[in-house]
């Protein structure tokens, strides 16, 4: 297709090369912008026959005319946003009226929009981030022209609880975009954006942060030290998921051992040698736990 429509633009420029000089005289009237898909009508003022052509982005439209009438296109027929080029080319036969033969358009967007592009990153992160969340949108018409016209887009974050975030920005360019904070607790928010009549939505899934107030208890079983953690959780309250990494460190007599413990039911429990005076740490990421001193 690319490569005919150079082909097809110089054919069609040499056969109305022939009949533009005795067009010269000729009128052709249109509107100077039209709505793509719309209805809209050319008047060509002379008396006689002739060809009416219309060239554009992607679109070359012929139509046999009769001069000195109008001649209407029915919806549909230019769908691509752009300018455009109206041509008169009349016959041998055609009497002289007006003095433009030639009239340039444009197709522009229509004015309420049918399509949402919705783009929301990212689609996992932890919860309680300031404007961690973010959203664009661009707005095209039916016939997949970009809208450029300034037009109010609403962006709607909720959790499951109910409780969300709004905003409203206006598009610029044909976009817009926002960003938001992650909620305090973990699930999946409904993050919808919405132009006119038409919405879109997406699913944001916000999981517990960082292990926080890390806690740990050790007691003696046949001869060894139990070392467990209470449940694990984030600063928000959120239980942190298991698989989760938790490090248990025990210092005693000049040396160390360290296990790496991934979180089970929200616990992390091991097993260490029972030594006296032994003194026992946790960790998990970057948040240090409580320390304990084993003495019988």
């Amino acid at each position: 297709m690319r490569r005919g429509f150079p082909l097809l633009m110089t054919g069609l420029a040499l056969a109305m090369m022939a009949d533009l000089a005795i067009a010269q005289e000729q009128g052709i009237n249109l509107p100077k912008s039209i709505e793509a898909g719309s209805v809209f009508s050319v008047r060509c003022s002379g008396s006689g026959e002739g060809t009416v052509y219309i060239v554009g982005p992607g679109q070359v439209l012929r139509r046999d005319v009769q001069l000195g009438s109008t001649t209407s296109f029915p919806a549909g027929s230019l769908t691509h946003a752009g300018r455009y080029l109206a041509i008169l080319s009349a016959s041998g036969s055609s009497s002289d009226a007006g003095s433009n033969p030639v009239s340039s358009f444009d197709v522009v967007p229509a004015s309420e929009p049918a399509k949402i592009s919705f783009l929301a990153r990212p689609s996992r992160l932890p919860v309680d981030i300031h404007d961690a969340i973010t959203g664009a949108v661009y707005l095209f018409d039916t016939y997949q022209n970009l809208i450029l016209t300034p037009m109010p887009v609403s962006f709607d974050l909720t959790n499951p609880s109910g409780a969300g975030q709004k905003r409203s920005v206006t598009t610029r360019d044909g976009a817009a975009w926002t960003a938001m904070d992650s909620s305090a607790h973990d699930g999946t928010d409904h993050f919808v954006a919405s132009a006119g009549d038409v919405s879109s939505a997406r699913a944001v899934v916000q999981v517990a942060g960082d292990a926080c107030n890390l806690r740990m208890s050790v007691t003696p079983s046949d001869g060894k030290l139990v070392v467990a953690t209470d449940p694990v959780r984030d600063c928000s309250g959120n239980a942190v998921p298991d698989g989760t990494i938790v490090t248990f460190t025990e210092a005693a007599n000049g040396s160390k051992t360290t296990v790496d413990v991934p979180l089970k039911r929200g616990i992390a429990k091991v097993e260490m040698p029972e030594v006296q005076g032994a003194i026992f740490t946790v960790a998990s990421g970057v948040s240090l736990g409580n320390q304990v001193r084993w003495e019988k």
